[in-house]
């Protein structure tokens, strides 16, 4: 992010600069160098404006999940999913520490729990690297894993939502289909590409190996244990996940209004019937809302003031113009293409880019524009962040397939994004 970051002002300055050599002064019109700096004060007071009105939704969302956590709902989930985890895992022991940790960090994602999820994905891949023969190189599980993790699994893309709320926009929920969508069209690619390449880039022949010991493991270990439920019950849940793609093309803008309210009502009554205090663990969530909205003032700042300054310069016109106006037939206009190269690249850097693209005047949160923007925030993950730090967390300097199949689940969530907004919100 250092030098992202750094390029965006250096880039903005040299292209303000030129502008500003070759400017002739006319009365009442700034001059380029005037219009950077304007910039840079007008888009470090909008970013601190924004986190405060972002405070109250963030605390109502964190406030609702933590009544959801506290009832269960990620256990609930993590159970449904684990029958077909030891089908899609088969080199891991379903009793292995692996297993739980795997499932608990996909489960955490699915409900928008970023924080909450990475110390489940960093555990499970210490756990991992415990069945790993080959030191230093990533397996085929770990490949997986991370792929899947990259393609943001998500089901309640709560951060998004919160923006486009603090953005006041007039349907901030109406991505959860479009979301919804695109985030299982990228990890079932995910999934496929990770499964296909990993003969093709095989672990050292001649040695012990992971994949031998997984299957002289397989048929003791993967079973379905004793209070699991069972595979029936996984694969309904996946069945309905599915079956809302087509219902949220065809009535996605008539559901979304009821989204956020049943949301609400559906998450405090599980809680409730669970037995969980609702109030007291809404409020606490709520102050994690809380503090969470304050600690992002610093990075918004940075990153709205670096972007307010790529988009005054005229850099981002003169670099991305002739590639917008090439993708732009495609449904993918040039004010979206930041976001699209961002997203893999830095997570805070896109949160930014999404916040001054949607705080834009002339585009807004309901716009197309701000649509698209939003479902690839909520339904792509930051991919080299994810590599660099659960890799980095058990020292795998040779990851194998692990970037390619990551990349090739963002293109299908950009390609997805762009079809599902735009069958929605151009037609």
């Amino acid at each position: 992010m250092n030098g992202i970051f750094f390029a965006f002002v250096v880039v903005s300055f040299f292209f303000a600069a030129i502008h500003q050599l070759s400017w002739i002064p006319v009365v009442g019109e700034k001059s380029p160098i005037e219009v950077l700096g304007q910039s840079m004060i007008g888009s470090a007071a909008d970013s601190v404006t924004l986190a405060i009105s972002l405070i109250g939704v963030m605390a109502l969302f964190l406030g609702l999940m933590k009544v959801a956590e506290k009832g269960g709902l990620l256990v609930i989930i993590a159970k449904v999913v684990k029958p077909l985890m030891i089908r899609l895992f088969p080199d891991v022991p379903a009793t292995h520490p692996a297993m739980g940790a795997m499932i608990m960090n996909i489960s955490a994602n699915s409900l928008g729990l970023g924080n909450a999820a990475t110390p489940f994905g960093i555990r499970a891949m210490q756990e991992l690297d415990k069945l790993n023969t080959h030191k230093g190189v990533a397996n085929n599980a770990m490949v997986l894993f991370l792929a899947i993790n990259t393609s943001s699994v998500t089901l309640l893309p709560s951060g998004v939502i919160a923006l486009r709320a603090a953005a006041d926009s007039m349907d901030p929920a109406g991505i959860l289909p479009t979301t919804l969508f695109a985030t299982i069209c990228s990890t079932i690619t995910a999934i496929v590409i990770a499964k296909l390449l990993q003969n093709f880039w095989s672990l050292d022949k001649g040695t012990f190996s992971f994949q031998t010991y997984a299957r002289t493991q397989k048929k003791k270990t993967n079973k379905v244990e004793k209070g699991d439920y069972p595979l029936w019950v996984s694969y309904l849940a996946l069945l309905s996940l599915v079956s809302l793609v087509p219902l949220t093309i065809l009535y996605g803008r008539g559901v979304a209004p009821w989204i956020i309210p049943s949301l609400m009502i559906l998450l405090l009554g599980f809680g409730f019937f669970r037995g969980v205090r609702i109030y007291e663990a809404f409020v606490e969530g709520a102050q994690e809302g809380f503090k969470v909205a304050v600690k992002i003032i610093p990075y918004l700042v940075a990153i709205l003031v670096a972007v307010g300054m790529f988009r005054a310069s005229g850099a981002m016109e003169f670099l991305i113009g002739p590639i917008g106006s090439v993708t732009g037939s495609f449904g993918l206009p040039t004010d979206a293409i930041p976001m699209a190269i961002l997203r893999p690249l830095s997570g805070s850097g896109a949160y930014g880019v999404l916040a001054s693209i949607i705080q834009d005047p002339n585009i807004g949160p309901d716009s197309y524009v701000g649509y698209l923007v939003s479902t690839l925030q909520g339904s792509t993950e930051t991919t080299f962040y994810v590599l660099a730090v659960y890799f980095g967390a058990i020292q795998i300097k040779k990851i194998r397939h692990a970037l390619f199949a990551a990349l090739s689940a963002d293109v299908m969530g950009i390609a997805a994004a762009v079809f599902i907004c735009s069958y929605l919100f151009l037609n």
